[in-house]
């Protein structure tokens, strides 16, 4: 009998880690069409082998994230699972905690399954998302949002995909939470498998032109139904756009369909503009779910590489049993685009966990939140409040993609 072994994954081994995480997930296998594995890192990745079969996965993929006036390098943490047949007997946590001390990025963010399982390992709620299901019968946008002066206009995804790309890289820089996308991730966000469409059309994109030029984009598709009548659905992909009148005309469009009554939207921002520009935002039928957790892997490195709302001069003490050389108290200063994490030996300002810096990173949790909940202390009365102001981001932070 051989004993387990965690390794690195080999190069050859995609179609090995695909079957067991298909497993572990209760999904059928499908073999790949190649989008996939043009994507697995093996260097990047973990498995357990029990003797010549694989029975556990970890991997992350070397992407770059949009976090508040930054822009850094962050393992998206991917495909965690362990077979049925192997579970209870440590590899998960063998492996999560084997990722860690490998990671070279100062953080690492990951879509979590169930989040009880991902807070053992220090990661933070740092984003949530609406999900619409809207009834476009009893919605409409305000009076006040007049029909804009562009063009719209529909293609095919191919067709399309050069504007698409351009646009999401202008926009992507500003929008924290958003990754870069390569030529792979493209192949990966825009496939459309006619075996997975449940009966609905071929995705399509909508293109809104205005004076200088691309605005907006949507990635949508519609999906018939009848019941004494159309009871049609529209579903929204992505919508990315530049300026308002981009915006408002892309949505004006979605909502008003030809025999559909619901409009569904899976990953709309906690501070979507669309909530303040229809008639009766309770048809929305928005439903909060979470989205990115976040895990610094380096905290003077994390802290240092972002940019904070207000100047700021704050000793944080750092609780981090995985990791320890991020424990202990640093001294946070920043002004502008000058930031510096170090550690000191003056006495704290405020205390909390490595998870807690995780949910505050991309500036959509509130430390003051953070410490209602008895997570953050203030050790130093008059701390916390402008600390908090100052991890704030403009706009709530969002996700475009599943990894």
């Amino acid at each position: 009998m051989t004993t387990p072994l965690l390794r690195t994954a080999l190069p050859d081994e995609f179609e090995a880690v695909h079957r067991v995480v298909s497993r572990a997930f209760g999904e059928p296998y499908e073999p790949d069409d190649g989008v996939n594995a043009a994507l697995f890192e093996a260097d990047r990745s973990l498995v357990v082998a029990d003797g010549d079969q694989l029975v556990a996965h970890t991997g992350s993929f070397g992407r770059v994230l949009t976090v508040p006036g930054a822009l850094v390098p962050a393992a998206h943490v991917t495909a965690v699972g362990v077979h049925p047949t192997h579970r209870r007997r440590g590899y998960l946590t063998r492996m999560m905690h084997q990722q860690l001390r490998d990671i070279s990025e100062p953080i690492a963010l990951l879509w979590a399954s169930e989040g009880t399982i991902y807070q053992r390992f220090g990661y933070g709620h740092a984003a949530q998302r609406l999900m619409f299901s809207a009834d476009r019968r009893e919605l409409a946008l305000l009076p006040r949002f007049a029909v804009a002066g562009g063009r719209l206009r529909e293609a095919s995804l191919e067709d399309a995909r050069k504007d698409l790309m351009a646009l999401y890289e202008h926009v992507r820089p500003e929008r924290v939470g958003w990754s870069d996308r390569s030529e792979a991730w493209w192949n990966y966000v825009l496939r459309d498998k006619p075996e997975h469409r449940d009966g609905a059309t071929a995705r399509h994109a909508l293109l809104y032109e205005g004076p200088s030029g691309l605005e907006g984009y949507a990635i949508w598709r519609s999906k018939e139904e009848w019941d004494n009548g159309p009871q049609g659905e529209v579903n929204v992909r992505e919508l990315v756009a530049v300026t308002p009148e981009a915006y408002t005309e892309l949505w004006r469009f979605l909502f008003s369909v030809d025999l559909t009554r619901t409009v569904v939207y899976w990953c709309a921002a906690m501070d979507e503009p669309l909530l303040h520009m229809v008639t009766e935002p309770r048809r929305l039928g928005a439903r909060v779910a979470d989205s990115l957790w976040v895990r610094i892997a380096d905290v003077p490195a994390a802290l240092a590489a972002r940019r904070y709302a207000t100047p700021l001069n704050v000793v944080l003490q750092v609780d981090d049993p995985l990791l320890t050389a991020n424990a202990g108290r640093w001294r946070l200063t920043a002004d502008g685009d000058s930031v510096t994490c170090v550690p000191t030996g003056d006495p704290a300002d405020l205390a909390c966990d490595v998870a807690d810096l995780g949910a505050a990173y991309l500036g959509g949790t509130a430390l003051t939140a953070l410490a209602a909940a008895g997570r953050v202390r203030e050790l130093v009365p008059g701390t916390l409040v402008p600390a908090s102001i100052a991890f704030l981001a403009p706009r709530s932070p969002s996700a475009t993609e599943v990894f």
